[in-house]
């Protein structure tokens, strides 16, 4: 089949979150499968400057109008290899006014929103869908067209309004996210009048993009099968779980766990670590080589002393070290963690490492922790994928307990690298991880540690239960085996997706 695969971000282009991940590895995935796959994300400045020179060349035009103005959409090509990890054609929506600029795709330098992001992303579904009816001269006409988010919403209905369109996949990876704008977009963007009405794109008076795609795609997925369920209820649904439980009752909306990348994402290939180690191989002693390393780069970080180093080591060794990478918000849990940590330093010997970027009074406060504390408490308040491999394969445990979460790949990561997680039971994180209750540890299926509601007193007690079998060598080995035996793959998952690409609508 010929498959486009929409997307706003794609790693290692470009990243922001979980959706840069599957933008690369679901393609590569399909096109391991023979299929014909294009990814088009646009042409972020960002992207451009790090691309060497001609590593692209231009393929298309395409003209398009908006906002009172006339855009022309140059379409590069991306040549064979020019990115590890993307072993397919990608298409870089070219359009300078819309995307040249600094900041990340979503935000401007001074960390909000772009004030035309929904003329961004409107112009981009526009070209998008034109590229899938083959109106550029490609000689290449969609199947299929996967679009993923908010920013890609509007390219389902626009093809429903095409004789021969191709089939329309529309995976939704956050809810949180509903791309709603005034009227005057809607108008702005020169589409159809008919896709106004309530069970269209109206959302309240406002434009919604993900409406559009919720609304208009022959399918839509969402990233776990636990999130599929809990975005039709009110907590979860953002005002759409209406819509969302009328195509659930259609039979159109599925749930299909994402997978993770399992040659980025290897203990055993992992060219990040210090030392590499596999389920049958080194996997006891490979992962405490990986914690010392951690620690002694933790520890040089905050400015200690190689003799200081030297004399914790031992201790830090024989402490559980507990890690969380993520972003620093409340959706996150993070607010949760910072009431719990108090307590925990006082009444354990368990240390922490904390990376990621989010909410400033987060941010500092983790950083207090860290200047008080500054032999058991590291605060990266930054993004390293260097150091995101690093705590996964250090680190004893994985803190992750997200309020909600549609999937999650963090803790699929850490089931990988026998790094058991602390979740909270949602979303994916519900899907993935087998909590160790007493039955499960003598079953012999228990790969993590699962907290049923988001307070201070579950997440504690859930946290002292960790440490606690942590101090238990023979049970933890047993678990971390269990975990890294859990296969979370693309291949499963895939299979999910190509019957829907394949089946009748």
């Amino acid at each position: 089949m010929n498959i486009l695969f929409a997307a706003s971000e794609a790693h290692p282009l470009i990243k922001t979150g979980g959706l840069a991940d599957v933008s690369a590895s679901l393609p590569n995935t399909l096109a391991s499968m023979k299929h014909s796959v294009r990814l088009i994300i646009p042409a972020y400045r960002a992207v451009m400057e790090k691309l060497p020179e001609g590593s692209y060349k231009k393929i298309a035009e395409i003209p398009t109008g908006a906002c009172g103005k006339t855009f022309t959409a140059n379409i590069l090509q991306l040549k064979a290899s020019t990115e590890k990890g993307l072993d397919f054609p990608v298409w870089l929506v070219d359009i300078p006014e819309l995307f040249d600029r600094p900041g990340n795709p979503y935000l401007a330098e001074d960390g909000g929103d772009w004030w035309d992001n929904g003329e961004r992303f409107g112009v981009f579904s526009k070209v998008v869908a034109e590229l899938a009816m083959d109106r550029g001269g490609l000689k290449w006409k969609a199947d299929v067209v996967h679009a993923n988010d908010w920013q890609t919403g509007l390219v389902p209905a626009l093809l429903k309004q095409e004789a021969a369109a191709p089939k329309c996949i529309f995976t939704i990876h956050n809810m949180a996210y509903v791309g709603s704008f005034p009227k005057s977009l809607f108008d702005g963007l020169y589409v159809p009048q008919s896709l106004w009405h309530s069970e269209g794109v109206e959302f309240w008076g406002n434009f919604s993009m993900l409406k559009a795609g919720i609304a208009y795609a022959d399918w839509v997925t969402t990233v776990s099968p636990t999130y599929a369920k809990e975005i039709c209820y009110q907590e979860f649904g953002y005002g759409f779980e209406g819509i969302l439980l009328k195509r659930a009752e259609e039979g159109r909306l599925v749930g299909i766990l994402n997978g993770i990348d399992t040659e980025t994402w290897n203990p055993q290939t992992d060219q990040f670590l210090h030392e590499n180690y596999s389920l049958k191989k080194g996997r006891v002693a490979g992962k405490k080589r990986n914690k010392a390393f951690l620690l002694s780069e933790l520890a040089s970080a905050a400015q200690m002393t190689e003799e200081q180093i030297v004399e914790s080591m031992d201790s830090w060794l024989e402490a559980p070290l507990i890690g969380l990478v993520g972003r620093l918000v409340e959706q996150k849990g993070i607010d949760l963690v910072l009431q719990v940590l108090p307590d925990l330093l006082d009444q354990t010997n368990a240390n922490f490492v904390f990376v990621g970027t989010g909410h400033k009074y987060f941010e500092q406060a983790l950083l207090n922790f860290a200047r008080d504390y500054p032999k058991r408490v590291w605060a990266f308040i930054s993004y390293s994928e260097t150091l995101a491999h690093h705590v996964e394969a250090g680190a004893d445990m994985f803190l992750m307990p997200s309020r909600f979460e549609p999937c999650g790949l963090n803790q699929m990561y850490s089931l990988a690298y026998g790094t058991p997680p602390i979740v909270h039971h949602t979303g994916g994180l519900a899907d993935t991880v087998v909590n160790a209750t007493q039955e499960h540890l003598k079953a012999g299926t228990a790969t993590g540690f699962v907290f049923y509601d988001p307070s201070y007193h579950a997440l504690k007690s859930t946290m002292l239960h960790s440490i606690f079998l942590f101090s238990k060598k023979r049970t933890w080995q047993a678990l971390q085996k269990t975990a890294m035996e859990q296969d979370f793959g693309w291949k499963a998952s895939v299979k999910h997706y190509l019957k829907l690409y394949m089946q009748e609508t």
